[in-house]
């Protein structure tokens, strides 16, 4: 099916799909099925796989923490060679910067965090050291210094 939608989706956006990497149960869907089916996805000419987890039963013991997702996104970007998203309880700048600098991931993706504080990546930004160029119509509501775009 990847190939098919790569056939008709324009070459310069990236074509990503998310995985859930295992569902927690034993005898489920392991981390193991997980790298090899993003190998084959790989193949198939996805660019980016969003790495998940669990959801699927009621029955699924998960241990909950933060960044509790990140091991699988780098192990699939490890061993099947594709790029990654990671997600699950990414709350703060330093965690999400430490998710890429350490390379398991290529990209952090945030959901409920930013549902809490819609300016995360602003606040991010400058928690990290980095000046954003801001809109000009919002230079007055910008911390001191900012630039326009």
């Amino acid at each position: 099916m990847a190939s098919a939608v790569r056939a008709v989706w324009p070459d310069d956006l990236p074509l990503l799909l998310r995985l859930s990497a295992t569902d927690w149960l034993e005898g489920g869907w392991s981390v193991d099925e997980s790298v090899e089916l993003s190998r084959r996805l790989k193949a198939c000419g996805i660019d980016l796989v969003d790495v998940s987890s669990a959801g699927n039963s009621p029955a699924a013991r998960i241990p909950v923490g933060p960044g509790f997702q990140s091991e699988f996104a780098a192990r699939i970007r490890r061993e099947a060679g594709i790029a990654t998203a990671a997600v699950g309880m990414i709350t703060s700048p330093a965690q999400a910067d430490h998710v890429i600098r350490t390379g398991q991931a290529d990209l952090v993706l945030l959901g409920r965090e930013l549902l809490r504080d819609p300016y995360w990546p602003l606040h991010a930004a400058q928690a990290l050291g980095h000046s954003v160029a801001w809109p000009n119509q919002y230079l007055r509501a910008a911390p001191s210094g900012s630039t326009g775009r």
